[in-house]
């Protein structure tokens, strides 16, 4: 399982020519599954990238 997080100005999933979801500038996750991928792999990605710091802080990271 993999994932990568990517900064968009804007963005749109379209199933069947339809748009089912959209956004403006934000951020963008796509998330790569195989079969042998369990609920443990997912959680340990969610938490991945629930933790990763892409913005600056206080403490200059």
């Amino acid at each position: 399982m993999k994932g990568l997080i990517q900064r968009v100005r804007h963005a749109r999933v379209e199933v069947a020519g339809e748009v089912v979801g959209a956004i403006d500038q934000g951020l963008l996750v796509l998330v790569g599954v195989e079969r042998e991928d369990d609920r443990a792999r997912a959680d340990k990605l969610l938490h991945k990238l629930l933790n990763y710091r892409v913005f600056g802080d206080a403490r200059g990271g």
